[in-house]
């Protein structure tokens, strides 16, 4: 118990590191604010966001306790459970080094499939009804995101038309570091769920338990869940700042503040239904599509090419390690 805690804890700590400077990115590459600052401000607002969200609606944390199937054995499935979170570590700081922006919400979903596919020797170890959610994430988060991003720029585009652009990038400084705080509390309501559903897992296993019928989220977990996020966070992530906000597109003000509140509303409105969805690919997509406003070859292909490199990886990648992790694991314990 105290080893998947440790682990899952650890894969938090990672998630807050990695993943969440995304949600800052472009308030610091259109120099709203600097780096510190705005790294702060990105570990509270994940702080709340996991707090705050848990309490007024956890299907998240629900879908992803559910969307695999450990089988009946507790013990082995607390192995196995701990494999994933081991796997998981090892793939995102790998990735971390090289300064891309992996989905840490894909590395779970992969890490428990793959080790729910090593300890029930097959596809028994997948809940098809839940995990199908992971796909409608997936496509929710690049057409939604584009879109949106898009169509709040082009809006913008037109009624500033006329306004004075000094003017008008005094009140966008604002106005961005009010979206990409929002983003950073959708960032922590997310994958903060995600996280919260993995140590719920991993108390009922401890208890012998083989699936969460009746649990409830103690308040001392959201706590936990958000203080080691935030953590995390703090730490920084300037490689995963400059590939996400500065490489792929050059923005202005009011497109990053376009780009930051599409992507928050992207993912509020997953939350809400359970869905499942990486900030990553959310906040890339919506980058894109305000990108596309002024024309296509404003956005970095190259970058964008890396990145979907690295996702399409990500779930054979993480996935596998955890399946083999999950054997070897079981054989040793």
């Amino acid at each position: 118990m105290a080893i998947s805690v440790l682990l899952t804890l650890g894969v938090i700590f990672v998630n807050g590191w990695t993943d969440a400077p995304n949600a800052i990115a472009t308030c610091i590459s259109t120099r709203c604010m600097n780096v510190r600052p705005a790294i702060i401000m990105s570990a509270i607002f994940n702080f709340l966001g996991v707090l705050i969200m848990t309490h007024l609606n956890a299907s998240v944390a629900s879908t992803i306790s559910n969307m695999v199937d450990f089988g009946g054995n507790a013990h082995e499935a607390l192995i196995a459970l701990c494999a994933a979170m081991f796997s998981i570590v090892v793939y995102s700081v790998g990735a971390s080094i090289f300064g891309i922006p992996t989905s840490e919400s894909h590395s779970l979903i992969a890490g428990l499939t793959g080790a729910a596919l090593a300890i029930q020797n097959g596809l028994d170890g997948v809940n098809g009804q839940e995990w199908i959610k992971v796909i409608y994430g997936l496509v929710l988060s690049l057409v939604l995101g584009f879109a949106i991003g898009w169509a709040i720029c082009k809006a913008l585009t037109y009624l500033c038309a006329n306004v004075d652009r000094r003017k008008a990038n005094g009140a966008f400084k604002y106005l961005q570091i009010f979206a990409a705080a929002a983003m950073s509390f959708m960032h922590g309501a997310q994958d903060g769920q995600k996280f919260i559903g993995v140590l719920l897992l991993g108390v009922a296993f401890a208890n012998g338990q083989p699936d969460l019928s009746g649990a409830v989220i103690p308040v001392w977990l959201m706590l936990l869940c958000s203080t080691v996020m935030g953590v995390g966070t703090s730490v920084g992530g300037e490689k995963i700042i400059k590939s996400v906000g500065m490489d792929m597109v050059k923005l202005e003000r009011f497109q990053g503040f376009s780009a930051d509140l599409a992507g928050a509303f992207c993912i509020l409105l997953s939350t809400v239904f359970g869905i499942p969805v990486s900030t990553t690919h959310t906040k890339t997509s919506a980058i894109m599509g305000v990108g596309a406003v002024k024309r296509l070859s404003a956005i970095n292909m190259s970058v964008v090419r890396d990145m979907m490199l690295t996702w399409v990886f990500t779930f054979p990648g993480c996935g596998l390690i955890s399946f083999v992790m999950a054997k070897l694991f079981m054989l040793l314990f």
